[in-house]
């Protein structure tokens, strides 16, 4: 398994396994599974951003007995983070270049760094 984990609980869980946790919707029972007594939510797999960015699941806590909900149906959003999982080709180095001192987040540095290769190749 990998190292994602959520709990769902409800206030009249006393710990007696009288309470029965379920979930539903994208993934549930494959990619998402639920310890039913503890409400313990797992993934059985790698999340990956770039196939899916996010799931909709729906969970809810019964009575393990009557299966009556003891509580509304909860909509919870799993949204994946990206990760940097592909590593970088630089094909046509080496690159020579420089970012000045207190340069703002997000400042377009391919172009000075084109610039400065080509000055530096001449």
């Amino acid at each position: 398994m990998v190292c994602v984990w959520f709990q769902i609980h409800t206030d009249s869980d006393e710990g007696e396994g009288t309470i029965k946790y379920t979930i539903s919707g994208e993934g549930a029972g494959t990619i998402f599974i639920i310890d039913e007594l503890t409400g313990d939510i797992h993934a059985t797999e790698r999340l990956d951003r770039e196939e899916k960015a996010f799931y909709t699941l729906r969970a809810q806590a019964l009575d393990r007995l009557s299966s009556d909900p003891l509580e509304p149906e909860s909509e919870f959003v799993i949204k994946v983070q990206d990760i940097n999982d592909s590593e970088p080709k630089f094909l046509e180095g080496p690159y020579i270049g420089s970012v000045a001192e207190l340069s703002p987040i997000g400042a377009n540095m391919k172009e000075r760094i084109n610039e400065q290769s080509c000055g530096a190749r001449k």
